[in-house]
C-alpha cells in the first residue's frame, strides 16, 4: 500500500541511542527528517529525550503539524524495572497508562500513530493481545491517536489481528531480512489489506547480502551509497523505511534517497540478494 499523503516517506528511528537521543533527534529533525518513531519502552528507548529534542523544535517555530510521532505498547515481558504503568492492572489499563506517559514525555496532547510493540506469545495471540488491541482502539476512538498498528509480527499472526480488529491496523512495522525475501510473506498480507509496511534494520539485518558485487555495482552505476540504494529499493517495493544512523552526514543521504529511483532489473537484484 502506499503511504498516505500526509505522512513523511521516512522515519527517523529512536532505539539504543540512551543519553544521545536528545542530540540525535535534533540533529535528524535539522536534517529534515519530519517523521520520528519511539517507544514506551525504557529497555530499549529513551521517549523523555525525544521529547526534549521536540520542545526545542517547538520553540524554534516548528508547529506540531509538521511532525508524525509513532510511539509503541510494549508488554511487560518487553520491558525492564523501568516500567511505564502498573504491572498488577489490567492490560487495558497499562495501555492507557502508557499512552498517558508517552504524551507526557513527548509533550504533545495527541500521537499520529500508536503501535503494539509485539504480541505477547511467540506464536499465535494470546487474549492479552486483544485486550491490548481494543484499548488501542478505544483511544483511537477517542481521537487521541490518527492511526493504530502492530510491530514484530508474523504472518499468521497478522492475519489473526486483521480478523478480530474493529480498527483495522494502518501500520506493520517489522525487523526486514533479506534473507526472507524482505519479509515478502508479511507485506503479501499487508498489500492486500491495506496496511503500510513500515521496515526497520533494513541495513543492520541485512550486512552481508548489502556487501555483494551485485548490490555495489548498482550503487557504483547511481553515483549513490549502498544505504541509499537499499532505501530506495524499499521505497520502491512499497515500504516505509526506517533509519536510526547517528551520523549528520548520513541522515542527509538518507532522505536524499527520495530522490533515487532504480530500474526494474535492479530492484529484482536486491529484491533477491539474500536468497
Amino acid at each position: 500500500m502506499s503511504t498516505p499523503a500526509d505522512i513523511p516517506p521516512f522515519l527517523y528511528g529512536t532505539a539504543w541511542k540512551e543519553e544521545r537521543t536528545e542530540a540525535l533527534v535534533e540533529k535528524a529533525l535539522a536534517a529534515g527528517f519530519r517523521g520520528i518513531d519511539t517507544a514506551n519502552q525504557r529497555k530499549h528507548y529513551h521517549e523523555a529525550g525525544v521529547g526534549a529534542a521536540l520542545a526545542k523544535a517547538f520553540t524554534g517555530g516548528m508547529a506540531r503539524d509538521e511532525l508524525f510521532l509513532q510511539t509503541k505498547f510494549t508488554f511487560r515481558g518487553g520491558q525492564d524495572h523501568r516500567l511505564p504503568y502498573d504491572p498488577d492492572a489490567a492490560t487495558g489499563e497499562q495501555v492507557r497508562q502508557s499512552f498517558d506517559r508517552s504524551l507526557e514525555h513527548l509533550g504533545v496532547e495527541r500521537i499520529d500513530s500508536l503501535v503494539l510493540h509485539g504480541p505477547s506469545r511467540r506464536e499465535g495471540l494470546g487474549p492479552a493481545d486483544e485486550r491490548a488491541w481494543r484499548a488501542m482502539e478505544a483511544i483511537h476512538g477517542e481521537g487521541r491517536v490518527r492511526f493504530i498498528g502492530l510491530s514484530n509480527v508474523s504472518a499468521s499472526q497478522l492475519d489473526a489481528f486483521i480478523e478480530l480488529a474493529e480498527v483495522a491496523p494502518t501500520f506493520v512495522q517489522n525487523r526486514c531480512y533479506a534473507s526472507r525475501g524482505w519479509d515478502a510473506a508479511v507485506r503479501q498480507r499487508c498489500d492486500g489489506a491495506k496496511i503500510v509496511y513500515q521496515g526497520f534494520s533494513l541495513l543492520t539485518a541485512n550486512r552481508d547480502a548489502l556487501a555483494r558485487d551485485s548490490v555495489k555495482a548498482i550503487a557504483r552505476a547511481h553515483g549513490v551509497t549502498v544505504p541509499q540504494v537499499v532505501f530506495a529499493f524499499a521505497r520502491q517495493l512499497g515500504m516505509l523505511p526506517l533509519t536510526g544512523t547517528s551520523d549528520p552526514q548520513h541522515m542527509r543521504q538518507d532522505l536524499d534517497s527520495l530522490q533515487l529511483t532504480l530500474g526494474d532489473d535492479e530492484l529484482r537484484t536486491i529484491e533477491t540478494v539474500g536468497l
